[in-house]
């Protein structure tokens, strides 16, 4: 079983992938852990830029500033 690699309230960066919708790179706040898809976990994500909330893959995401 997979286990996530970043926590609720944590810091994150975003980066964008190339085959889903654009989306503005940058630093974010993981909201919600969400079921893992494949091989890979899932998280709500949030930027403070942002109204709105975004789900992103773990590979797309790095520890945040």
């Amino acid at each position: 079983m997979l286990r996530h690699k970043f926590h609720v309230g944590e810091s994150v960066f975003f980066t964008a992938s190339n085959m889903s919708r654009p989306a503005a790179s940058g630093v974010y706040e993981v909201i919600r852990l969400l079921p893992t898809d494949g091989d890979d976990c899932q998280y709500r994500i949030k930027s403070a830029t942002e109204a709105f909330e975004r789900v992103a893959r773990e590979s797309q995401l790095q520890n945040g500033c």
